[in-house]
Order: structure tokens, then sequence, then C-alpha cells
């Protein structure tokens, strides 16, 4: 179960489990840097801090709970101090990490989200619980286990429905058109979490990958991704690394080294108290060596930054869309015990030619530091130049800035109303209930974009008439993801969603120069920033 993909900005952290190293984004968290404090100081804090606690702990006016103290107080407040990905996990988001690391979690298997003041679900996953209860996309949560859910967030109703596998819960829902409460008991099991949840034949021999995470099980995913998409016979590749937060640094070094040579170098690492180690390809890429097109965004980091660095670093692959996160600290996982972890930045990395890709943190608030990376006002500043394999300049300081620019799709006021609005999960809901007859290909056709102009208007949406027919590629896109998620399944909605995407389309375009820049990369000018 988990509410919609994130209801937080998170970046997971580049991440070593102390265990592991995370490349990811902790947050959110604001700080600046600390200068390095000799023992002597250190002991002096320390026993300033426990006088204020048994003071507090003996003079404060009501009792006074201090494991809440210290551990949602004074060491949250200690690790804002560092850096913007030094974190305390109590054990509910400790658990949270593991399960994300782990690329499982224990459930009914749907996500959803808030909408209207209610809980509502967004998709069941396929082969699932919840699927297999007839759970489906619009259904509005209402009780779990005869607990009325009005007044919880999607977080709060998300953690009633996890519990142990094998245990039972109750959810009665309402689902629109349907008159009546409708109870059904779910037995709860391991529900595995893809972090490679799309990979088919965009072209003739030419595959698309999209890469959502690096969990535990991310190496192996991209294998059996690689082979579904054509294996030896590949002819180019598009890599989709978009709003990939990262996660652990050793499955973003196994997605490098499958597209590297054997031996070449993908990342380094080391800190004041962490020496320096390099991570190299172990097996190559056994002699595949097709055109590669990798797609970023602001919102791709950490281990996402790594994969693309090194590739681009070694002039492997192409590497377009938009200036990435920056965000190039490594975390160390250390488990307090068994339900509680600290993650604290323990060292810095770097790509083969050495670029720091880390941005600066001090001097900007929390909200513009995790929120702000694709605003218009956030200018990264590439104040190192570094050179590639072939002697194309690529950028440090503030992020992979890619070869090849394509603007983020934005959305006008009217596809943000249509999105806010929830109008095409709603119409496909509408759309699909009691339909039988739904043909294998379905496409929106003008007769279904008229339909759902129809909708917008019973549902009272405001909108000029004008808007709707600018923006019909845009309402026929979206019609077809959902009303094949509501019809079919997640995967096939997920497919369709990309075979329409317009930025996959120009990353399609850019496998020409990819292809030019494996065969005479001297004279391949790529466009910079």
């Amino acid at each position: 179960m988990s509410s919609s993909k994130r209801s937080s900005f998170f970046l997971v952290p580049t991440i070593v489990l102390a265990g592991a190293v995370i490349g990811g984004l902790f947050g959110p968290r604001i700080g600046v840097a600390a200068a390095a404090a000799s023992d002597d100081d250190v002991k002096e804090s320390f026993r300033q801090f426990s006088q204020v606690l048994a003071t507090v702990e003996q003079r404060y006016a009501d009792p006074v709970d201090a494991e809440k103290a210290i551990y949602q107080g004074a060491i949250p407040q200690m690790l804002q101090a560092l850096d913007p990905h030094s974190s305390f996990f109590d054990p509910e988001s400790y658990e949270r990490l593991r399960d994300d690391q782990r690329g499982r979690y224990a459930g009914v298997g749907m996500t959803i989200q808030p909408r209207d003041g209610q809980t509502v679900v967004v998709h069941p996953f396929p082969k699932t619980p919840a699927y297999r209860a007839g759970l489906r996309p619009g259904d509005i949560i209402i009780e779990v286990d005869k607990e009325k859910m009005e007044g919880l967030n999607s977080t709060e109703v998300a953690n009633r429905l996890r519990g142990p596998e094998g245990t039972q819960v109750e959810i009665g829902y309402e689902r629109p058109g349907i008159k009546g409460l409708t109870h059904v008991t779910v037995t709860r099991a391991t529900i595995p979490r893809p972090s490679v949840p799309v990979a088919f034949d965009v072209r003739k021999d030419i595959g698309f990958i999209k890469i959502e995470s690096f969990n535990e099980n991310t190496g192996k995913e991209l294998d059996d991704a690689l082979e579904a998409v054509g294996g030896d016979n590949l002819k180019g590749l598009v890599l989709d690394l978009r709003d990939n937060r990262g996660g652990l640094l050793s499955q973003g070094v196994y997605v490098s080294d499958e597209f590297l040579q054997k031996g070449q170098t993908i990342v380094s690492h080391y800190g004041r108290a962490s020496s320096e180690r390099v991570y190299k390809a172990q097996r190559g890429n056994r002699g595949r060596n097709f055109p590669m097109v990798v797609m970023v965004n602001c919102n791709s980091a950490s281990a996402s930054e790594i994969v693309a660095g090194a590739l681009q670093d070694h002039d492997r692959a192409l590497v377009v869309g938009t200036n990435t996160f920056g965000k190039g600290l490594v975390q160390t996982v250390y488990p307090l015990g068994e339900t509680s972890g600290l993650a604290l930045t323990t060292a810095r990395y770097y790509t083969p030619s050495g670029r720091l890709i880390q941005r600066r943190y001090d001097g900007v608030s929390m909200v513009e530091y995790y929120n702000d990376p694709c605003s218009d006002h956030f200018k990264p500043v590439h104040d190192e130049v570094k050179l590639t394999d072939h002697g194309r300049q690529v950028f440090g300081g503030g992020g992979i800035a890619p070869d090849i620019q394509i603007t983020a799709q934005r959305l006008n006021d009217f596809e943000i109303l249509l999105r806010r609005s929830f109008a095409f999960e709603n119409f496909a809901q509408h759309y699909t209930l009691n339909r039988d007859d739904m043909p294998e290909h379905w496409q929106p056709t003008d007769e279904v974009v008229e339909e759902f102009r129809k909708f917008l208007h019973n549902e009272d949406i405001e909108f000029k008439d004008s808007d709707f027919d600018a923006n019909v590629d845009f309402i026929k896109r979206f019609l077809k993801r959902e009303v094949y998620i509501s019809a079919y399944d997640l995967e096939q909605g997920e497919r369709v969603y990309y075979e329409l995407d317009p930025e996959v389309e120009k990353a399609l375009e850019a496998l020409p120069q990819a292809q030019a820049l494996l065969d005479d990369p001297a004279k391949t000018v790529a466009e910079k920033r």
C-alpha cells in the first residue's frame, strides 16, 4: 500500500547501510556545512547537552518524554545543521526506508491519494490482493476494519492498510455510480515494488526502459528488461531516469556496469573519515555497443546522476533533458538498534572525469533546495569544467548538464485544471464501469473526446471550448493512459503513456547523434546546456 507516488519530495540517499551506501535524497532538510570540531569541543558540547536534558526532565512544567525530546528534537536538529541529506529515521520511517531498499512491502497492493477530502484508489497493482478483491481506480476508501477514514490523510489510511503478511484487513469502499458501501476482506501479502516498471520496443529493435528507483532488485530487473527489448539484437536504447531520485549506490554502479567497457571507472567517493573508493565496471557490456540516450530532468538525483555522469564521461551515451538535481553527497546508514537508523553524510562522490556535481545548499531555504530545482529562478552554478574520454566539455558544481537540452513539459492552466480535478481518472472510471466490450487496442477516438467534453460539463468543471480544442493531443494522451489503467492494468497504462510522450520522441530523434558519438566521437558536437 502506498500513498500516491510520493507525498513529499523524497530524494533517496546514495546509501551505504553500514552497511550499505545510498544514492538518493532524504529530505526535506536545510543546513549550512559546519566546521570540524575538536574532541574537546565535542566532549564539552555533549556535557552541556546532558545538563540541558537533565534540567528539562527535572524542571519542565509537565512530564517530559525524553525519547521524544531526543529523537524528534535534539537529533534531527543536530543533523539539520550539517547538510541537507543527513537524517534520523524513527522506527516508522526506518521501516519505510528498508522497504524502499528491498523493493517490497507487506500490504494490499494499491496506490491511494487524497481527492476532495476523501482517500481514493489511484490504481491497484496487478495480481495483488487489492486487485483480486475487486478494488479499482476511483474507488473511495470509507472504512478500514470498520474504522471511518474521514479526517485521515492518505498516509494515515495507508498505514492502516499495511500490516504483516498473512493478516487480514476489511475495507469498506464506495464506487461512483454504485449505491451503498461495498465491504471486502483482503489478506495482506508481500507486494513487490518494481524499480523498472516499464520496458518495451518503442520502435523496431529500439528499446525503451524506465528505471524509477534503485533498490536491491534493480540490476536483475534491468537484465530482464534488456532481454525483453531485444538483448543482443538491440540496435538502440532510450534509458529514462526522469524523476528517479536515487537509491542504493551499488545498484547505480550495476546499471552503469551494464553499458560500459570492463575496467572503466564508474564513480569514486571519499570523505574525512572515509578512504577513497573507486568503483569500476566488473562485467562490462559484453560487446553490446548500441547507441544510447539517457533521459534526465531536475528530479533525477544521486544514483541517477551517477549513471548519467558515468555514461556521459565515457562518451557512451548522450544525455538529454534538463539539468539534474545536483546531489553528490553519500550517506552511510548506521542502524541504531533494530528499529531506527542514522543516515550520515560520510563522503562526496565524483564522476569518472572528476566532477563533483553537488549543488550549493548554504543560504537557501529548505523549500527552495528540495522543491524548486525545476523553477525558473534555479540556476545551477557549473563552476568546474572537465573533459570526457574524447575531449567533450562537461560541467560540475550543480548536477549533470545534458548534452541536448529538452525543455521540460509545462502544463498550461487548462491542463492543470484537468489534472487537479482528477478529470481523467474520474472519466476512466465512469467510461469503463460495467463495460465488458473493451477492445484489445482501445483508442481515444473523436467520439470519446467529445464524450469527455460532456463529462467535464456534467462534473461542473468550468472551461472554454477553445482551450479544450487547443489541447486535444494532451487530452488523448491522458485519456488513453487512464482508461488502460482502469480497463486493463497499470503496466499497459504506463506503456501507452510513454509511447505518446513528446519528450521520448525527442530522445528517439537523438539516437543518430548517439550513434555518431560511438562511430567517431572526435566529430561529434553535442549541444551543451
